[in-house]
């Protein structure tokens, strides 16, 4: 994985905005937005008498010469497998990823990986209890790139009417597969309140804080707040660098009356990989 391939664009990706794929003037402006991926939704936001109308509509903007990540529709559709033929051909570094709906098995991301050249990163989304409950599985899928929490559908699935603590567990599974099976901290759920930037500062402090290292958003207007509230803040930066920069390579060492050990040490590496790595 190298700095601007595919692959490392989705590990380090922030914000990832979701366009309606049967909304293709919408295209351009999301691709503006700032956003670090656009989505192009196959799935949920598209009706399924529109579905061969948007999956064309994908084809042809990204065979424009854009780039976008595709959210196709799930294994268990009978779209599914018109998606990723029209799609494959468009992964020479136009289709940077394939977004998975309702991963619960590695032999899901597998089916998906055996029709798509490998410079094409694959994210599962986790939406389901199965999935929840089988996340280390999806995440050990040798072709998986990076966990995606799907908040909406699991809150349909488990019969639950919060997404708070009634899905602090649930969260905290896809961020402990992911880090046990060597993949990028996982990308959060959506904020649904738009318009709420007060909410939605609040929904990406506590992603952060859980582990998480991007955000799924639904409208441009969220794009900046993320991208913001996934980075290191100011002072927590400048703390890593001089932890770094006291440490030498070493092992623990004492800064302003503190032992920094191990530990605090990796903490600081991966901070200022965060900020260097976004940056890139």
């Amino acid at each position: 994985m190298t700095a601007g391939d595919p692959v490392w664009r989705v590990a380090m990706a922030r914000s990832w905005l979701f366009v309606p794929g049967d909304r293709p003037d919408r295209f351009a402006k999301a691709a503006e937005s700032g956003a670090d991926v656009v989505v192009l939704d196959l799935e949920d936001a598209v009706h399924e008498d529109d579905k061969g109308r948007a999956r064309g509509n994908a084809v042809d903007w990204l065979a424009d010469g854009n780039q976008a990540c595709v959210r196709i529709n799930g294994a268990a559709t009978s779209w599914f497998d018109d998606d990723l033929p029209a799609l494959a051909p468009l992964g020479d570094g136009r289709l940077i990823a394939v977004m998975l709906p309702k991963a619960e098995s590695r032999g899901d991301v597998d089916r998906v990986a055996a029709h798509l050249p490998e410079p094409v990163a694959i994210c599962p989304l986790i939406e389901t209890a199965l999935g929840v409950l089988r996340a280390d599985e999806v995440a050990a899928a040798s072709r998986g790139t990076r966990l995606v929490f799907g908040s909406l559908d699991l809150m349909a699935d488990l019969g639950t009417g919060g997404e708070g603590i009634e899905l602090l567990h649930s969260r905290s599974q896809v961020v402990v597969a992911s880090r046990a099976l060597g993949l990028p901290a996982p990308v959060d759920g959506v904020t649904t309140a738009l318009g709420d930037q007060a909410r939605l500062a609040k929904d990406v402090r506590t992603a952060r804080g859980l582990g998480f290292g991007g955000k799924l958003c639904i409208h441009p207007d969220q794009v900046e707040a993320v991208n913001r509230g996934m980075m290191p803040a100011a002072d927590e930066l400048r703390w890593a660098r001089r932890v770094l920069a006291a440490a030498g390579g070493g092992g623990a060492v004492a800064l302003d009356g503190e032992m920094i050990d191990r530990p605090r040490i990796e903490r600081a590496r991966a901070i200022v990989a965060r900020a260097d790595g976004a940056g890139a």
